[in-house]
């Protein structure tokens, strides 16, 4: 079992997914073995939120993370916990972003393996964060296990493969679970020359970003190349998804400026905007001879994924989780069991059901100052149909006011469960 996550990857960032300036050769070539899922999104426009729900299997606020800077709550049921409980070993590699206490580390929600940071973001070289400053100080974050490691200069993404194919190879001919979760490609915006020199003509913002996702690309073909060595391939599901949208924040580009390198196609908005330019992210699951290759359509939530898996690998769900299995839906390509989708962000609401979304206080966080601003008079409430209008462009509050007093009905239901359950 391997789980993938990349930070702030935009949804056409991948060449498979239309970029054309990129190189993700390996990511390409197997979500093109894959179940594509087109209809794919996070459940959050912003790191820890979303990373609670891929873990947990449920909302965020109901895993303890309603917001970054929240931990994930102690004892719950967790992807290292369930499959650690069925004789898996466990590892997470790389980004944590979940808590900094001891019943809060990933030690403590079932993986057997932790390296990587517990904050939300660290240098690539000297693995510190350095955020915040001159309010808080800086400080070192690299673990290994409970352990500090120290191994200043050595670029973080590499380490991040290293540590999986070390587990993988330390594994061998058992049954393991891993979380890799890259932190590329996150500011701050660092790449190693020999990255770089495969993208000499363009822009360096872009290039630095296309040279980080190329570090990551050879990372999974380095992890399969693995996995296929030890005839385990055929024996591993491979799920992959990225947090939320690419961010347009000024410390993600040069000068002080909105930050350009990452490109979400087609979708409005940006990392922590509800529009789909936040949610709606790449995600595609693997399993040779299992899963046929194909685009998939039908609609599903990151908090899906825990499921998903539990039921893939003929293990029990346990009660208290939100996501539902998508296992028939990639076997057998039935109907998606998810028929709604729920957000909110820093004051925004909005609910998919079907074609059908409503953003409620909609903000775009866009390259000026008013992005993250809420809209405002009729767009107050923006209706979309997406099957339609994947660009959420065209508002039609107007012509369907029914449609609109359902979805928000529902979504203002939803807000205040979320509300309640963050309170706890």
């Amino acid at each position: 079992m391997l789980v993938v996550v990349v930070d702030d990857l935009g949804c056409a960032d991948l060449g498979v997914l239309g970029a054309t300036d990129l190189q993700t050769p390996n990511l390409d070539r197997l979500a093109r073995e894959s179940a594509l899922l087109t209809n794919w999104y996070s459940n959050a426009p912003v790191c820890a939120p979303a990373r609670a729900s891929i873990l947990s299997g449920r909302f965020s606020a109901r895993a303890g993370v309603a917001t970054n800077g929240r931990n994930l709550t102690a004892g719950i049921p967790t992807l290292g916990k369930e499959f650690r409980a069925a004789g898996y070993r466990t590892a997470a590699i790389g980004k944590w972003h979940l808590g900094m206490t001891a019943e809060t580390h990933p030690n403590a929600h079932g993986f057997d393996k932790f390296y990587g940071f517990l904050s939300g973001c660290i240098d690539f070289y000297s693995h510190r964060f350095y955020w915040g400053e001159p309010g808080r100080p800086n400080y070192h974050d690299l673990w290994r296990n409970r352990e500090e490691a120290f191994e200043d200069g050595r670029y973080f993404t590499e380490r991040i493969t290293e540590e999986t194919v070390s587990f993988l190879e330390q594994t061998k001919g058992e049954r393991f679970c891993a979380y890799v979760a890259y932190n590329a490609p996150h500011y701050p915006m660092h790449a190693p020359e020999k990255y770089m020199q495969r993208f000499k003509g363009l822009p360096l913002e872009r290039r630095t970003y296309a040279a980080m996702m190329a570090a990551v690309d050879d990372g999974v073909g380095a992890i399969r190349r693995t996995l296929e060595a030890q005839g385990q391939w055929e024996n591993t599901i491979v799920a992959f998804t990225g947090d939320n949208g690419a961010t347009t924040e000024k410390r993600a580009g040069l000068n002080n400026e909105y930050a350009r390198a990452g490109s979400n196609g087609v979708y409005r908005g940006y990392k922590f905007s509800v529009f789909d330019g936040g949610t709606h992210v790449p995600g595609f699951v693997h399993w040779k001879g299992k899963i046929r290759a194909r685009k998939a359509p039908q609609l599903g939530q990151a908090m899906d994924l825990l499921p998903t898996l539990l039921e893939a690998a003929a293990l029990p769900t346990p009660g208290g989780m939100d996501g539902k299995s998508l296992w028939k839906v990639l076997r057998d390509d039935t109907a998606s069991p998810r028929e709604e989708l729920f957000w909110m962000n820093q004051g925004q609401v909005a609910v998919r059901r079907g074609p059908w979304k409503l953003v409620v206080g909609g903000k775009e966080f866009g390259r000026s100052p008013e992005g993250n601003q809420a809209l405002a008079g009729q767009n107050a409430m923006f209706l979309s149909r997406l099957d339609e209008d994947p660009g959420e462009t065209k508002n039609l509050r107007a012509a369907h006011p029914q449609v609109v007093d359902e979805l928000a009905t529902m979504a203002e239901k939803w807000r205040l469960e979320q509300i309640k359950a963050g309170e706890n």
